[in-house]
């Protein structure tokens, strides 16, 4: 299922299926041809180095953003990339001198107060970048304390701070090359850096976020590194973003099993991934209807075997939607 062809066959089963009347089927079609059109935006931002571009390939499996390799920074202004259902925004990164940081914030102020034809705000996700290798994150923190939070409006859930490079952040040492997983020492180093991020924005803004930190990976001179938890980042952007959207990330999110394959172990961030995806479908699938079970039974064809033992899990109606997303992401299995 790629593209548009992940919503089709959603629609393709209801508009097959018995059990329900014309006046259904014709409910569920208008509503997932409108998702079918939905866009998310996300703006991304961080400081000069952070991996914003090389997070943004490694989530959507696209090269539209280019990777930094010199001591220049890459994008000089906000970048738009539209995807099929995802319209990424690519900020400059901030530290590349006093004219140009006010510039770029004015730049970023800009689209947080941009409306889209409904008259709310464009932008659905802040997703800040901090470079986790760095010890000195003065930069992002004015970033997000002085340019962000005061320009966000009342909804702070719009926010998301992510620590990226946690491969590197004591200097390479305690992560094992072999598992790509970082040893004791350096969990609690990063566990440390997320707290001290937390309180920093906290002391600031009064604002309370909840980071996480991961690593993008790199692709360099032949030699490659998987990401580590880009699983629970994308879980934390769809839980980020309004319900009711979440359910367009399947047409774009990078299906390379590898990139997902190795996190913290902490939750089981695929299966979560799923069932977020689901419930969105289901929000979107009932707007103006009242059909309630019939929905998961429309859907029930799309079903495989691991289809069923999760919806044993999410109920009836879940469960029956979840083979639906199980044909996308058979690559988180």
């Amino acid at each position: 299922m790629k593209g548009k062809k992940f919503f089709d066959d959603l629609v393709e089963t209801i508009q097959q299926d018995s059990a329900l009347d014309e006046a259904a089927k014709a409910a569920v079609y208008r509503n997932f041809t409108k998702l079918k059109d939905t866009k998310v935006n996300l703006l991304i931002t961080g400081a000069t180095g952070c991996g914003k571009s090389s997070t943004i390939n490694a989530l959507f499996n696209t090269d539209h953003a280019k990777v930094g390799q010199g001591v220049d920074p890459e994008t000089m202004e906000i970048t738009r990339y539209e995807l099929d259902n995802i319209v990424l925004f690519d900020s400059p990164g901030l530290g590349d001198g006093k004219d140009a940081d006010i510039r770029h914030s004015k730049g970023i102020i800009e689209k947080l107060f941009e409306k889209d034809e409904r008259g709310v705000p464009l932008i659905d996700l802040v997703l800040v970048i901090l470079d986790g290798s760095s010890r000195d994150l003065g930069t992002s923190f004015e970033l997000i304390n002085s340019v962000i939070i005061p320009n966000l409006g009342d909804d702070h859930s719009r926010l998301l701070v992510a620590i990226n490079q946690a491969d590197m952040a004591m200097k390479g040492r305690f992560w094992n090359q072999e598992t790509n997983q970082p040893e004791s020492a350096l969990v609690s180093f990063l566990e440390e850096k997320v707290t001290s991020t937390k309180r920093r924005i906290k002391e600031a803004t009064d604002v309370d976020v909840d980071p996480i930190y991961y690593s993008a990976g790199y692709k360099d001179a032949g030699q490659a590194q998987k990401p580590y938890n880009l699983s629970k980042l994308l879980l934390q952007i769809l839980r980020h973003t309004k319900a009711e959207k979440r359910a367009v990330f399947a047409q774009d999110v990078n299906t390379d099993e590898q990139m997902w394959r190795d996190d913290d172990r902490l939750l089981d961030y695929r299966k979560e991934i799923q069932l977020t995806v689901i419930d969105s479908i289901k929000i979107n699938a009932s707007i103006g209807s009242d059909m309630g079970g019939e929905i998961g039974s429309a859907i029930g064809s799309l079903l495989g075997k691991k289809g069923q033992i999760l919806g044993e899990v999410g109920g009836k109606v879940a469960g029956a939607l979840i083979g639906g997303v199980v044909g996308f992401f058979r690559s988180f299995f």
